[in-house]
């Protein structure tokens, strides 16, 4: 019983600092098509936005890789298995499981030119 009670207040704990903005800093890497990685940056999970690290990750970009990201727009974040989305934070995407405090988080990056979305309402078609 004293567990749960202790597991409840520790619970507590932590969101009451995510709420402040207390949470602590996190060191995030990119991990590139060809697998070489951008990073670690250490950045306040709370405070620092998916967003914020697309600039980072555009402004970091290697310059002799093939493919060059022209915008923060032109990247998407991955983070266990799902699209990170720019107005949410790091600590907001984090996986519950799988980031152990002492290890850096690996985003994977993937670069999806303007060029290459279609306009809404039209229909791109793919041969295989």
């Amino acid at each position: 019983m004293a567990e749960k009670e202790g597991a409840k207040v520790g619970a507590e704990e932590m969101e009451e600092q995510e709420q402040e903005g207390e949470a602590e800093e996190v060191e995030v890497k990119f991990r590139l098509f060809d697998g070489s990685d951008i990073g670690p940056v250490r950045c306040n999970a709370a405070a620092t936005t998916i967003a914020a690290l697309k600039d980072r990750v555009v402004a970091d970009w290697p310059k002799d890789k093939s493919i060059v990201p022209k915008t923060a727009s032109d990247v998407k974040l991955i983070s266990g298995g799902k699209i990170l989305e720019n107005d949410k934070n790091v600590a907001q995407c984090r996986a519950p499981f799988g980031d152990l405090p002492s290890s850096a988080i690996t985003m994977h990056v993937v670069v999806q030119p303007s060029s290459a979305k279609s306009k809404p309402g039209e229909l791109q078609v793919f041969a295989l």
